[in-house]
């Protein structure tokens, strides 16, 4: 399921610098969304030069099909993807989180009927699922953050019930449980802490491939509407004027998709390559 985790693998860097490198790159896109209206040299729904015009001083990324600036629109799309990326991810986080502690905790009947739901929900292809949910839920960006955040969920829910499962076994968990301490607090005082580094790594590469989820979404119009900035979206609209020559539609928006879900995979893999090296995976 993640592209871009596997890609940020085969990058030969130490765990820590990864990280260094990687928070490095998802800031600097936060701080061009948070800043977009100093950043951006012109609105990105106003026309800022003649149509189709090429990278240059005055339009350094150039113009779309409608004159519209697309340095403009890519730094206030990131706005976009990155509301719907991390409500997104938020949301599978926190649901497949509970849902997988009180399974692996309990198990029985409702370990059971939960792993069946989730397995069910895995086996389809993310996108496909992401395209199903948002396509009956209509086009906005709300409702493709719910599409991507019920296509993750089956992916905390899987990795915390099997930590979990083995981490009830632990003589500490059994002693807490003898003792007599509520369900509530073990799961929250000696299971959950236990808990919290497999659960960042999960969530930055699972944001970095949500990303390219986003991405197929509003590539397809099901996130955004025309002309509100989106990266996906626009894509979409360079594609048609690719083989005219016109490369810098889909080239820039195609490499700030990229650069973004590579960050966060990056910052994934140097987790997870400290967590080896701790011994704690």
């Amino acid at each position: 399921m993640f592209i871009f985790p596997s890609i940020a693998s085969l990058i030969k860097l130490p765990g820590s610098l990864k990280i260094i490198v990687g928070v490095l790159i998802v800031f600097i896109v936060f701080l061009a969304g948070l800043l977009a209206p100093i950043i951006a040299p012109y609105d990105p729904v106003k026309s800022a030069g003649p149509p189709l015009t090429p990278p240059s001083p005055k339009n350094l990324m150039g113009t779309d099909h409608l004159g519209f600036d697309v340095f403009s629109r890519i730094v206030w799309g990131s706005r976009i993807v990155l509301q719907v990326v991390i409500s997104a991810t938020l949301v599978a986080l926190i649901v497949g989180v509970i849902l997988g502690i009180v399974s692996g905790f309990y198990g029985g009947l409702l370990d059971r009927l939960l792993s069946m739901i989730m397995d069910s929900l895995y086996a389809f292809p993310s996108l496909i699922l992401a395209i199903a949910i948002a396509a009956v839920l209509g086009p906005s960006p709300y409702n493709a953050a719910i599409a991507i955040a019920t296509v993750y969920i089956p992916t905390y829910y899987r990795m915390i019930r099997g930590q979990t499962l083995s981490i009830k076994s632990q003589l500490y968990v059994e002693a807490a449980i003898a003792a007599g301490l509520r369900d509530r607090t073990v799961m929250l005082s000696y299971i959950f802490p236990n808990l919290i580094y497999t659960i960042l790594v999960i969530l930055t590469l699972n944001i970095a491939d949500a990303i390219l989820t986003e991405a197929g979404l509003s590539f397809l119009g099901l996130t955004v509407s025309p002309p509100t900035p989106d990266w996906g979206f626009d894509l979409r609209i360079g594609q048609r004027f690719l083989l005219s020559g016109y490369w810098w539609l889909s080239v820039f928006p195609g490499l700030a998709i990229m650069v973004l879900a590579l960050g966060f995979a990056l910052i994934g893999e140097g987790l997870s390559d400290r967590l080896q090296l701790r011994g704690l995976r």
